[in-house]
């Protein structure tokens, strides 16, 4: 098997005496997506956050590709992208104006088409990320994260607020970005999304770990257990017929 590219180990997290994260240990492998899933304040985002070297820990280790986020932090963030929230981009730049601007900051050069081309957008270069639809602002800004070519990216929840066409489309990025050899880390609060995409995932509550495994196991584990839906399991759902009806191309607000 490979080496883990994310290694986590017993990691805490405390903010005065509330215990944000209890011990959490987990794996990431090269080449995959991983998942990582919980309600609201199970602990991910903060995880997250430790990992990709944006907040200190209380405890525990945590290495990326080998690097200790501690020791050298710089060595982490050369080798990650981490996607920025809409609200991280000036507004009155043209893509190619921001893409030129992020390469400043991470000192590379880059060609600024191949990257829009990547994420199809090619066709609003010249456009102003304000002008974009919902989208095109989340295509961008996964776009953002391959400035560096990083070998792991951090999606956190890429695809909220989208239309199911949208949704779709950047499920298909996100897959040949891992294809391309990069592996990522997503958060969503879709099921179904993390069921398609994920290779594994990683369930938290209340900051400890309570399942990890492929989507398939676990719904396997579930059956194996006695669970029954209430109801029958068709073999599409209301949003497959939305999609075959209005077309699988993607479409733009």
């Amino acid at each position: 098997m490979l080496d883990p590219i994310i290694k986590v180990e017993n990691l805490t997290k405390k903010y005065g005496d509330f215990e944000a994260v209890k011990g959490l240990s987990f794996e990431v492998y090269p080449g995959e997506i991983f998942g990582l899933l919980g309600p609201n304040g199970a602990g991910k985002s903060t995880t997250l956050e430790i990992i990709e070297t944006l907040r200190e820990k209380t405890s525990g280790t945590v290495t990326v590709n080998g690097f200790d986020i501690e020791k050298d932090p710089a060595a982490v963030k050369k080798i990650i992208g981490v996607q920025l929230q809409t609200a991280g981009f000036y507004p009155g730049l043209n893509l190619i104006e921001l893409l030129d601007l992020f390469a400043g900051l991470y000192n590379e050069e880059i060609d600024p088409m191949a990257i829009l081309d990547s994420v199809n957008l090619r066709d609003k270069a010249k456009a102003k990320f304000k002008e974009l639809s919902g989208g095109q602002k989340q295509r961008f800004s996964i776009a953002t994260t391959l400035i560096n070519k990083p070998i792991l990216i951090f999606l956190d929840e890429p695809t909220t607020g989208l239309d199911p066409q949208a949704r779709r489309n950047l499920w298909d990025l996100i897959r040949s970005i891992r294809d391309s050899g990069t592996t990522v880390v997503i958060t969503t609060h879709y099921m179904d999304e993390a069921e398609i995409l994920c290779d594994r995932v990683a369930i938290v509550d209340s900051g400890k770990l309570i399942a990890i495994n492929t989507p398939d196991q676990l719904i396997d584990d579930l059956v194996a257990g006695g669970f029954e839906k209430p109801k029958e399991v068709k073999q599409a759902n209301l949003e497959d017929v939305f999609i075959h009806l209005t077309g699988h191309a993607l479409r733009e607000a």
